[in-house]
């Protein structure tokens, strides 16, 4: 993999922990503020959260994986 390559994949991955931040300061809101009202929102906020998690800890296995040679 060519070093922009690395890059590249490095900067996806921080944008993907990022995403997965904001995924993961929207279900505490839920929790906090709107429960239990809006319990309805739990299943599709919750598996949005879990796949931009799951898509930030692939990316970053596969680059730590490629960083240690």
């Amino acid at each position: 993999m060519s070093d922009a390559e690395l890059k590249d994949l490095d900067k996806e991955v921080k944008k993907l922990k990022r995403i997965a931040g904001a995924w993961s300061a929207q279900m505490h809101d839920l929790v906090e503020e709107r429960l239990p009202g809006a319990y309805a929102e739990i299943p599709a906020l919750a598996q949005a959260t879990y796949d931009v998690c799951k898509a930030w800890h692939d990316a970053n296995l596969r680059l730590t994986t490629l960083l240690k040679g």
